[in-house]
């Protein structure tokens, strides 16, 4: 049986299709689920009874199921979701004075294995299908209404979720047709109706799938830059040795064509001792001097068994003002839902992993000797 959230725009109209119903079903349909928020198909009421009913027997609606529901002090909102066979992935809603930010997850774990990331140490199960991708902004904006959540956008009659950000659990382009299909829905008019510059993903550098969704859907985006030369970030992102950064920036400028945002943001995850020198960004300004970019510097999180450590907030800064004074904008991420392990590279859900990797073969990054904040 079908589920409605796994339904693109033209899967969708492919359903009424084998129905022999006319297209403007589809869009009657994704109002009420998307937009309306039901989970039962009998309140779809301005389809005929036995339409519904007809409806009904062919498709559900799924929603996820919560395994748990966390409120961090400063209003950050973690759900973990049950994705079955003992899997569960992470949601997490930030609230801010403008708008709502969802983080979504894509995989069930991530193979990636970057060093510095909760959820590499967790292993890879499986990728999440659409309609779990999807439900997971379905689920907060139906959790956060019931909750009572205010804004001036929900006051005028807008869903609490204003943008997302595929930055949750998995590596969204190693999920490549699934999460596709769910950015189509985040954008259609006819589903959640987000702009695409209010829709960013996250990427550690998968080239050729770079070059893809700059094809098929292009959004704001966002890659885990994180090193300022190919043998630093061969350590700490693994897939740089087979997507090394000259062709990684080559992708980044041929994607800005076609993206909603004529820049990428690189994010850089501030190591103690490890990619914080005053070096170490004089080289990343030389690196990216001819891609159009904006920095999010971000204060490592710490988790459970990690080797590293956070910068110093004077070595943060330094750092920004060096990129500053090159001309680029860097902003330093504010970091939200720490309490509550939500915070940047924190995600690690339930994960039975399949890859069989052993974590002892995890390479090591040895941080350089502790120096005084500059």
């Amino acid at each position: 049986m079908n589920n409605l959230l796994d339904l693109d725009p033209a899967a969708l109209a492919a359903f009424f299709a084998e129905l022999d119903e006319k297209p403007f079903r589809a869009k009657q349909v994704s109002h009420w689920l998307h937009q309306r928020l039901i989970d039962d198909v009998a309140l779809m009421s301005d389809l005929s009874r036995p339409l519904r009913e007809r409806v009904a027997a062919a498709a559900k609606i799924e929603g996820p199921v919560v395994v748990a529901d966390t409120t961090a002090a400063d209003g950050t909102r973690k759900w973990l979701l049950d994705v079955g066979s003992r899997n569960a992935v992470e949601t997490v809603y930030i609230p801010e004075d403008d708008r709502g930010t969802l983080c979504i997850s894509s995989q069930a774990g991530c193979a990636l294995d970057c060093a510095f990331c909760s959820t590499g140490k967790q292993g890879f199960n499986r990728n999440l299908s659409v309609g779990e991708i999807v439900g997971q902004l379905w689920h907060a904006n139906r959790a956060l209404l019931a909750s009572g959540v205010t804004g001036p956008w929900i006051e005028q009659g807008r869903a609490p979720i204003t943008n997302v950000v595929m930055m949750g659990m998995g590596e969204p382009l190693a999920n490549f047709d699934n999460v596709v299909s769910a950015l189509k829905l985040f954008l259609d008019d006819d589903a959640y109706g987000l702009s695409r510059r209010r829709v960013t993903l996250s990427t550690s550098g998968l080239v050729p799938m770079i070059d893809r969704l700059r094809d098929a859907c292009p959004v704001a985006l966002a890659v885990s830059l994180h090193a300022p030369n190919d043998a630093l970030r061969n350590r700490l992102v693994p897939i740089n040795r087979t997507y090394p950064l000259a062709e990684l920036l080559a992708a980044c400028r041929r994607y800005i064509e076609r993206a909603p945002r004529d820049f990428v943001t690189f994010e850089y995850v501030m190591l103690d001792g490890v990619n914080d020198r005053l070096e170490d960004a004089r080289e990343l300004v030389a690196l990216v001097r001819d891609t159009p970019c904006k920095f999010n510097l971000i204060p490592f999180n710490p988790f459970p068994g990690t080797e590293f450590g956070t910068s110093p907030r004077g070595r943060i800064v330094a750092f920004q003002q060096t990129l500053i004074d090159a001309g680029f904008v860097a902003t330093i991420r504010k970091t939200r839902g720490d309490d509550i392990d939500a915070a940047c590279g924190q995600l690690a859900g339930q994960v039975q992993d399949r890859t069989k990797r052993r974590l002892s073969s995890r390479v090591q990054v040895v941080a350089a000797p502790a120096r005084a904040a500059h």
